[in-house]
């Protein structure tokens, strides 16, 4: 009896520290608030009728070297790079203020620049510590499907 009753106890203690902890199957959650430098972007563009076209840039060192800021408060800045004048140098192409709103449940963001009308909608496709894949969707033909997908790597 005393035998039964040491393997009952043994089983229930392996049961007990065998059990998962929902802790630990979690995802862990990262944040978007931060410094991102540009890295490639991915444009594809879709008609009705299908044949779609996809358009992958890679960004050169210049254009790598614009910022997307995201700010606590839901603000922030967006400075584009890019190769200008004669002869070529690395200049600031834009650079825009802007204020965001992202809904971590369904990924869902929007961007509006200061100064315009129309907002960026799309979805933050990815994101973990280092790297954000954000695709802004361009609704703006009913007959074609447009999005822009931009790789962004952390840099704070």
């Amino acid at each position: 009896m005393k035998k039964l009753a040491l393997i009952f106890a043994g089983l229930s203690l392996m049961a007990i520290s065998g059990c998962n902890n929902s802790d630990d199957n979690e995802q862990p959650e990262y944040s978007m608030v931060g410094t991102w430098k540009p890295i490639r972007e991915v444009r594809t563009s879709v008609p009705t009728g299908g044949g779609g076209v996809t358009d992958d840039i890679t960004y050169t060192t210049c254009q790598q070297d614009g910022r997307w800021l995201f700010n606590e408060n839901k603000t922030g800045k967006r400075t584009d790079k890019g190769e200008v004048g004669n002869p070529l140098a690395c200049s600031t192409t834009s650079d825009r203020n802007l204020t965001y709103n992202y809904n971590k449940e369904d990924t869902s963001i929007e961007i509006k620049y200061a100064g315009t009308i129309v907002s960026d909608i799309g979805k933050v496709v990815y994101l973990d510590q280092t790297t954000m894949n954000l695709r802004i969707d361009d609704n703006t033909n009913p007959t074609v499907a447009k999005s822009t997908t931009y790789t962004l790597k952390r840099v704070q």
